[in-house]
C-alpha cells in the first residue's frame, strides 16, 4: 500500500504528468456531461418513462441486447436519445474501413508506408468517412428512435415537434453528426494532449458509467430471492476478478522469438570480421494480436441471422438466433469470432515486412535463414498461436450467455463478463497504465543520471 500511495505521489509530482491527467479527466467529462442533453426535439422525461415501459413489457431479447451493447458503448446515450447517441462508433467504423480498403487500394496502402505525412492523411478521409458514416447512422437512429424507442401513437408528448415533419429530421441528423464529431474531437484531443488513446477511453468510460447500475439492479434481484442473495453476490464477485485476470493474461500474453543481431567489430591484429552480438533480443508475437476487433466483426454479422426468422416465424432453431443468450445464437458468434481473428490477424501482422526489417538492420532468428524462410517462419508461429487465442477470446465472448441464468441474473450484469465490453476495459486500462509508467521511468532515469553526473564532477 505505501509502494502505491508512493507511486501517486511520483505521478503528482510530474508536473508534465499531471496536466496530461488532468485535460483527459476533465475532457472524459466533458464528453459524459454532453451525453445527458437530449435531442431538442425530445423530452427526455418521456424518453424515461417510455424506458420503464419497455422494461415492463419484455421487449425483444434480440434488440434488448445489441441495443444495450450499443448504448454501452455511448454510456447510455443511444437509450437516452442524446446529442451524442452515436458515440465514437461512427469513428471506430469509419477506421475499419480504411483499414480493410488499404488492403486492396494502392492509394491507401502507399499512404501507410509514407510515415508522418501519411498517416495525417489518412487520418484526414477518416475522419470525411466518420461524417459519411454518421450521415447513414443518423437516419437510422431517429429510424429507430420514432417507431422502436418512442412511437408517436403512444407516446405523443415526448414530442415537441411531429417526428414525421422535415423541422424534426434536419436539425436531428445536423446535430447527431454534429455530436459524434465533437465525440471523435474529444478523442484526438485526448491522445494528442492527454494520456493513453482518447477514442479507447471515451468507450471505456461509457462502459464503466453502466457497471454501478448493472451491479445494482444484481444486487436487488438477488437479495430478493431470499438468504442466500448475498452468498450469490460474493460469489459473482470473486468470478468476475478472476475473469478479468484471465481477460489480462490474455491480453498481455506473448511468444518471444529470440534474434540475434550481426555487427562489423574489429578483431585483433586489424582483421575486420562478422561477429554476433551477446546480447539477445526478442520479437514478441501476442498470442491475441487481433484484440477484441473479431468481436465487433462478429457481432456486426450477428444482425444477418435475426432477420431470417422473419422467413420463417414458427422455426424454433431460427427463433433462437433473436435471443443473445441462446446457444444457437453463440455457437455461430464463437466460430465467427475464430475465422476473425486469422483473418485480422493475417492483415494486421506483416510478417514479410518483419522478415525484410530484420534482414536490413542485421537480424536473424537462430537456425532459420534470412527472407522467406524466416517469413515462413513466423507466419507458422503466429498460427499456431493464434489458434488458441482465438479460442479463448470466443470464450471469453459466449462467457456473459454462460453466466447468465446460471447464477447472474440481469441482462446487464452479465455483459460484464466478458465479450467486448471486458476486453476494451481490461486492455485500455493497461495501455494507459504503461503509459504511466513510461512517464515514471523516463523521470526516475533522468534523475539517475544526473546524480551520476554529478558525483562524478565531484571526483
Amino acid at each position: 500500500m505505501k509502494e502505491f500511495i508512493q507511486t501517486l505521489k511520483n505521478i503528482w509530482s510530474l508536473k508534465e504528468l499531471r496536466d496530461k491527467i488532468i485535460l483527459t479527466l476533465s475532457l472524459v467529462l466533458v464528453y459524459r456531461f454532453a451525453s445527458y442533453v437530449s435531442l431538442p426535439a425530445i423530452n427526455m422525461a418521456e424518453v424515461g418513462n417510455l424506458l420503464q415501459h419497455y422494461q415492463k413489457q419484455g421487449g425483444n431479447q434480440q434488440g434488448a441486447g445489441l441495443l444495450g451493447l450499443l448504448s454501452s458503448f455511448t454510456g447510455g446515450a443511444f437509450s437516452r436519445a442524446s446529442i451524442m447517441a452515436l458515440g465514437i462508433m461512427p469513428y471506430i467504423s469509419a477506421s475499419i474501413i480504411v483499414q480493410l480498403m488499404g488492403m486492396a487500394i494502392p492509394y491507401l496502402q502507399k499512404l501507410q508506408k509514407d510515415g508522418e505525412s501519411g498517416r495525417n492523411t489518412l487520418n484526414q478521409i477518416t475522419r470525411w468517412l466518420t461524417i459519411g458514416v454518421c450521415l447513414v447512422q443518423a437516419p437510422s437512429y431517429l429510424t429507430s428512435v420514432t417507431q422502436f424507442f418512442l412511437p408517436y401513437s403512444q407516446f405523443q408528448s415526448a414530442y415537441y415537434i411531429d417526428p414525421a415533419s422535415i423541422m424534426f429530421w434536419l436539425p436531428s441528423i445536423v446535430i447527431l453528426v454534429a455530436g459524434s464529431v465533437f465525440a471523435m474531437w474529444l478523442g484526438e484531443k485526448i491522445t494528442d494532449k492527454g494520456i493513453g488513446n482518447g477514442i479507447s477511453i471515451l468507450i471505456m468510460v461509457g462502459i464503466l458509467a453502466d457497471l454501478p447500475t448493472a451491479f445494482y439492479q444484481e444486487v436487488i434481484t438477488q437479495n430478493g430471492k431470499g438468504g442466500l442473495g448475498s452468498i450469490m453476490i460474493l460469489i459473482e464477485i470473486v468470478f468476475w476478478l478472476l475473469v478479468i485476470l484471465l481477460a489480462i493474461v490474455l491480453s498481455v500474453a506473448v511468444r518471444k522469438i529470440p534474434i540475434q543481431y550481426v555487427s562489423r567489430a574489429q578483431a585483433r591484429g586489424g582483421v575486420s570480421r562478422n561477429l554476433m552480438e551477446g546480447a539477445r533480443q526478442w520479437i514478441p508475437l501476442k498470442v491475441n494480436a487481433a484484440g477484441v476487433m473479431p468481436i465487433i466483426f462478429a457481432q456486426a454479422l450477428m444482425f444477418v441471422p435475426g432477420l431470417l426468422t422473419k422467413v420463417d416465424e414458427s422455426n424454433t432453431f431460427l427463433a433462437g438466433f433473436k435471443n443473445v443468450f441462446s446457444w444457437q445464437y453463440n455457437v455461430l458468434f464463437a466460430l465467427l469470432i475464430i475465422i476473425f481473428s486469422f483473418f485480422y490477424t493475417a492483415i494486421t501482422i506483416p510478417v514479410n515486412q518483419m522478415a525484410d526489417d530484420l534482414k536490413r538492420n542485421g537480424g536473424l532468428i537462430p537456425k532459420v535463414r534470412p527472407g522467406k524462410e524466416t517469413a515462413d517462419y513466423l507466419d507458422d508461429i503466429l498460427s499456431k498461436i493464434t489458434l488458441p487465442g482465438a479460442i479463448f477470446l470466443s470464450i471469453f465472448a459466449v462467457l456473459p450467455a454462460i453466466v447468465h441464468g446460471a447464477f447472474v441474473q440481469t441482462d446487464r450484469f452479465a455483459l460484464f463478463f466478458g465479450g467486448t465490453s471486458l476486453l476494451i476495459m481490461v486492455g485500455v486500462i493497461l495501455d494507459t497504465v504503461q503509459q504511466i509508467n513510461t512517464y515514471l521511468l523516463n523521470h526516475h532515469y533522468d534523475g539517475l543520471m544526473q546524480s551520476k553526473l554529478s558525483r562524478s564532477s565531484n571526483l
